[in-house]
């Protein structure tokens, strides 16, 4: 069998924040890709603002590096499990991973998660240890839990054989040795490694064309762009090729553009062959998993599963009385369009027509999934608002079933006890405690993914900001019958439109903990604040003090007001019960309730309570 020795393909896998995309520029910068001109910005790869500021990889990245006289294909995924469907799909184009994990935290729930994908497709593992230069690092610890972990999920003993290598990606410097003083400022033994442990393609680009898409992307110019790999033959801009549709239909089309990747840059390339990663244009309404395959021998590969949404949200206009005073996008035609481009390039979103106008079921992987399409929105320009998440139940062998994630809580131990309890409250039921020897626990449960909506804002005021949690989706299992995991507290609600006061807020903030500033523009029906007992009541934020000639001895009001609550936008979601929207416009967001007027909300509130009962 005749193979490519001149090309590597591989993925780069992790949990959140272990170092993928830093070590990716480390190997970058020290390759023979830049010419010495050629700067690099640190993580170069997150290209998009968000995942800058957040620093997060939510979309994976093609790049491509030289070592010596060889290429290296990387692939670098995403490592939240909202994004898990990205990780899957590359799985089916690379030879072999690269598993980074982080020298002091170790195996995490998305280490887990990302190691199991690969592991199924039966690929090649190099265990990069990361950041061992980090305070409280143990590699070699860390090691031992890999290991676990990798017969843990069934690795055949080539895989559990699997080379290891030390770094710090960071300071750009990486050993085969444990020991710290052996570091040193290379990529070296990483790059040896990958080409000496990672099989080289098959090298059949005389036998039919099989072009198998992995990831979308759209340019305005082209249009859809399917990005994959070529299993089989090759192909030459001018082609006459066939798509092998989802359907099992097949049409015909001309390769009009092929894009090759090296360092950061997708460049235009004449042809391609056997084993190389590329990017193909000209192919109108091209979905991922689709083949594409010489005319004269269409045969198709086996259909890349997609991972199903879980969760769902409604996407609507903004009618709020402050509705079209920022935005740039506020009709509905216009938000039906942005929604309707996001499938594009998303494909583990899904948009629906709802029976009300103005408004769309948007259903997506998760609360991150689905926040993050609502930031690009709103940065866009576009006002919106949306309502609580809700878990799409499923029916499985004939159940209904409801999504149920992992959950992994890492918590200092004097707070066990609380976290604990929450939990058991949201249907958490706890699989393993582990103590430290640092004052820490590790907790592992499994629940429901209602029970968790909401759940992160309240964990983080739980620990005091010093816990840390994961989840993961696990699977489908029966609901949870007469159980309604919403808020348990009810809102300060505004009964009328104006400004709010200094000298309201002071009247107002024994009720509960309010959530805006003096000064800020309210409206009827909008939610000001949290109230301290189960119910809403309505407030009036706008009341203004009686002016009387006797001069007031308060010097300053202001200092008695406690800080508001500034909730972000994913708090504010988490935040929403089933009766209220979140208004999302380019500079605010607010929270208010569906029916504005308050007397026609307690009618309504009296209809359900009455329907409820019978």
């Amino acid at each position: 069998m005749k193979l490519r020795d001149d090309i590597r393909n591989i993925a780069i896998i992790a949990h959140v924040d272990h170092g993928k995309t830093t070590l990716v520029n480390e190997m970058l910068k020290q390759s023979d890709t830049l010419d010495e001109h050629s700067s690099i910005e640190d993580r170069a790869l997150d290209s998009n603002a968000i995942e800058r500021e957040r620093g997060i990889t939510i979309l994976s990245k093609n790049t491509a590096v030289k070592y010596g006289d060889r290429q290296i294909n990387i692939l670098d995924t995403p490592g939240h499990a909202d994004f898990g469907g990205e990780v899957e799909r590359i799985m089916k184009m690379v030879d072999g991973v690269l598993l980074v994990v982080d020298a002091y935290e170790g195996t995490m729930p998305q280490t887990r998660f990302v190691l199991k994908k690969a592991l199924d497709q039966k690929l090649v593992p190099i265990v990069v240890i990361n950041k061992v230069d980090r305070p409280g690092a143990r590699p070699t610890e860390v090691v031992d839990e890999v290991l676990d972990l990798f017969i843990e999920l069934g690795a055949d003993e080539s895989q559990l054989d699997f080379p290891v290598v030390y770094a710090s990606a960071m300071n750009g410097t990486s050993s085969l040795d444990p020991d710290l003083s052996t570091q040193k400022e290379t990529m070296k033994p990483i790059f040896e490694t990958i080409v000496e442990k990672i099989p080289a393609p098959v090298d059949n680009r005389d036998e039919p064309l099989q072009f198998q898409v992995a990831l979308l992307d759209y340019n305005d110019f082209v249009g859809r762009v399917g990005i994959g790999r070529i299993f089989r033959g090759q192909i030459k801009v001018g082609d006459n090729v066939s798509v092998m549709k989802l359907d099992g239909s097949k049409k015909n089309y001309r390769v009009t553009k092929l894009f090759g990747f090296f360092g950061l840059k997708r460049l235009e390339i004449e042809s391609a062959v056997a084993g190389d990663l590329i990017a193909v244009a000209g192919m109108e309404e091209i979905n991922v998993g689709e083949t594409v395959a010489d005319s004269a021998h269409p045969e198709a590969l086996p259909i890349l599963r997609i991972d199903e949404p879980t969760l769902q949200m409604t996407f609507r206009t903004n009618d709020s009385p402050m509705a079209g005073r920022e935005g740039k996008f506020v009709t509905s035609r216009q938000l039906e369009d942005r929604l309707k481009s996001e499938l594009h390039t998303d494909v583990s979103l899904r948009v629906d027509d709802t029976d009300q106008p103005g408004a769309w079921t948007v259903s997506g992987r998760g609360e991150l999934h689905l926040s993050i399409l609502i930031e690009n929105l709103r940065r866009e320009g576009f006002e919106l608002g949306v309502s609580r998440p809700q878990v799409i139940y499923r029916e499985v062998d004939g159940v209904m079933s409801e999504p149920f994630e992992e959950v992994q809580i890492d918590t200092p131990d004097e707070y066990t006890g609380g976290v604990i309890d929450s939990l058991a409250q949201r249907k958490g039921e706890m699989q393993n405690m582990e103590s430290t020897d640092n004052g820490q626990t590790r907790l592992t449960f499994l629940a429901p993914s209602r029970g968790l909506i909401g759940y992160p804002t309240e964990f983080m005021s739980q620990t005091r900001g010093y816990g840390i949690m994961n989840h993961t989706f696990e699977k489908y299992a029966p609901v949870i019958k007469n159980w309604n995991p919403g808020r348990s507290k009810g809102t300060l609600v505004s009964m009328n439109s104006g400004k709010a006061t200094t000298y309201a807020m002071m009247g107002i903030e024994s009720r509960g903990t309010l959530m805006i500033q003096p000064g800020t523009e309210v409206y009827e029906g909008m939610i000001v604040g949290e109230n301290s007992r189960e119910n809403d009541i309505t407030v009036n934020i706008t009341k203004g003090k009686n002016l009387t000639n006797v001069r007031s001895s308060g010097s300053d009001e202001m200092a008695r007001i406690k800080t508001p609550l500034n909730l972000s936008l994913e708090e504010s979601l988490e935040f929403l019960n089933d009766d209220e929207y979140c208004e999302v416009t380019p500079d605010h967001v607010r929270l208010r309730k569906q029916i504005l007027d308050s007397t026609l909300r307690e009618k309504e509130a009296k209809k359900r309570k009455i329907a409820s009962k019978k």
